[in-house]
């Protein structure tokens, strides 16, 4: 009996071998270049140093800035999160790619029971090994297995953007609390200028030399710069909160940054073009993987549509007494053949579904492209524009100060009404507030640069001491 059931196996084993040989695997077409079209060129050059694949923060000569650029990657719950993320691709990578192999099972029973009317008890105990193989006829644990794979591949790139978003985020929450400080400072000193003017027109006004009016518009300078002061002062505590929050602090109040001037620009990165750009950026990466990972899962959905063959064996020990135990056993080969008669559509529809993911993210990776040279360009040009703009606020700066001291001086001698001069006060006080926004601004689009160049310093991410660890 058992020959003949191994005969059979073996039959069976001879025709699957030649189905084999005989099948096509399903696997994706190979795609077109997707970048075609990209300029040759960005419309701006930088002409320094690269520093897209360094660590950027570092050029503006801060150790807080490190400091704190190495907490929120370290602490942060957005970058913890995607380092869960991670795992969890990860170990559903290796549960796809276990299926390319044999699965092995045993069970084994004990049992007991006892005859009441001849005292005695009477033992069985039998242990069985079951070991089942699909064979990957037509590719579908194959594609399965690719397509967890470039999932894998896409949520580490996940986590580089994590990243490089992070640390952008930090700097400019760094340098927006530095900028709201001297913004808030400028407002204290405004306040304390507008406060002496108003003394001395109080003064001339007790000699008869300035009128009522001129009174009360100083007065009303003073109180319109004394009601900045919490709106600037709000501001930088907000600032506070987020950068906390950023570094992953319940405790706000923990957080210290020390009065720092604002860091002045190195020259502007080598921009390179952008195709170097969209090699540096993992969410490119993170976009293309993502498309290949649909590919594969349509060749899966193909293959599922067609019968598969499943390799069984087991064997079985079993004895009424557990001490023979092995001296009583038969094994057992099997394969079978199973396919689909009729699903209602179910599978045909999953190929369909899963066409429609690919055109899904193919388009997504197009718009992650356009975006990314989106970036880049307008950091470029906002960085231009700004410095631009700061060489007219400071040629409108130097006027307005002189406008000022002119309408001063005419008004002393009574050759004015106070009315000019306060004109004259309040456009210098904007511009001053100006300034300073203009450079916190200027930074800003830097960072952005930064950040749309991408970089490969993610490569050197450590892995958080809780993915090592075992359950207990």
């Amino acid at each position: 009996m058992m020959n003949d059931e191994l005969r059979i196996t073996g039959t069976a084993l001879v025709l699957s071998a030649l189905l084999l040989s005989s099948c096509a695997v399903f696997a994706p077409d190979e795609r077109a270049e997707l970048n075609n079209g990209l300029p040759e060129q960005f419309s701006l050059y930088g002409d320094g140093a690269t520093d897209a694949e360094n660590r950027w923060w570092e050029s503006f000569q801060s150790l807080e800035l490190n400091l704190l650029v190495e907490e929120a990657l370290t602490n942060s719950p957005t970058i913890q999160q995607a380092w869960a993320r991670l795992a969890q691709a990860e170990a559903i990578a290796i549960k796809a790619g276990a299926a390319r192999y044999p699965s092995l099972d045993y069970d084994a029973k004990v049992s007991g029971a006892r005859n009441s009317n001849i005292d005695h008890t009477i033992e069985n105990a039998s242990l069985g090994l079951n070991a089942s193989y699909e064979v990957d006829l037509w590719g579908r644990i194959k594609s399965q297995t690719e397509a967890a794979a470039f999932d894998r591949d896409a949520s580490r790139e996940q986590l580089k953007t994590a990243a490089i978003t992070l640390a952008s985020q930090t700097a400019l929450s760094w340098t927006g609390i530095m900028a709201q400080r001297l913004q808030t400072e400028l407002i204290h000193r405004q306040l304390e200028s507008n406060k002496t003017s108003l003394e001395l027109i109080e003064l001339r006004f007790r000699k008869s030399l300035a009128t009522a009016l001129d009174v009360y518009q100083q007065r009303q300078a003073v109180a319109g710069t004394e009601s900045r002061i919490p709106l600037a002062e709000l501001r930088e505590e907000l600032l506070f909160n987020g950068l906390a929050a950023l570094l992953g602090r319940a405790d706000f109040k923990t957080l210290e940054i020390p009065d720092d001037p604002l860091p002045t620009l190195s020259n502007l990165p080598s921009i390179g073009i952008p195709a170097d750009v969209l090699a540096n950026r993992p969410d490119v990466r993170q976009a293309g993987l993502s498309l290949q990972s649909a590919d594969w899962t349509v060749s899966a959905a193909r293959a599922d549509r067609l019968p598969a063959i499943r390799l069984t064996a087991s064997a079985n020990y079993g004895n009424n007494n557990t001490i023979d135990l092995f001296d009583d056993w038969f094994a057992n080969l099997a394969a079978s053949v199973t396919g689909p008669i009729f699903d209602g559509g179910r599978r045909k529809a999953e190929v369909a579904r899963a066409r429609a993911v690919v055109n899904e993210r193919l388009a997504t990776y197009r718009a992650t492209v356009v975006n990314a040279i989106k970036e880049v360009e307008d950091a470029l040009v906002s960085e231009q524009k700004q410095r631009e703009y700061i060489i007219a606020l400071d040629r409108n700066l130097e006027l307005s100060r002189k406008s000022y001291g002119e309408a001063v001086n005419r008004y002393r001698n009574g050759l004015i009404a106070y009315l000019p001069v306060l004109v004259e006060l309040v456009s210098l006080q904007n511009l001053e507030r100006d300034r300073v926004e203009a450079q916190y601004n200027l930074l800003r689009y830097r960072i952005n640069l930064y950040r749309a160049l991408g970089g490969s310093w993610t490569n050197e991410l450590e892995t958080p001491s809780f993915e090592s660890e075992e359950p207990s």
